[in-house]
């Protein structure tokens, strides 16, 4: 069950688009850190020309499969726009 839930979160990041046409639509997944617990750690950005409510999904997905994932003491969040590193 792991193997397969790690597996749809890879098909799931590997979908994404490559293209910055900008914000809209996109989303990122971020983490924090055990060592740091206030750090914004890049993950994943979805943009995928589907659109927003796609990469949300998608974003929303991969989080989930992550943070279900045990021992993990992180946490796994998404945000709408590209990669920033302060909110």
């Amino acid at each position: 069950m792991r193997i397969m839930l790690l597996a749809i979160a890879l098909v799931a990041v590997a979908a994404c688009s490559d293209q910055r046409s900008g914000d809209s639509g996109t989303f990122t997944l971020y983490r924090n850190s055990v060592v740091a617990g206030i750090a914004r750690v890049h993950v994943a950005t979805f943009d995928a020309k589907d659109g927003g409510a796609y990469n949300r999904e998608n974003c929303e997905q991969v989080a989930g499969f992550y943070s279900a994932q045990p021992g993990i003491e992180t946490m796994f969040w998404c945000e709408p726009g590209f990669f920033r590193q302060e909110p």
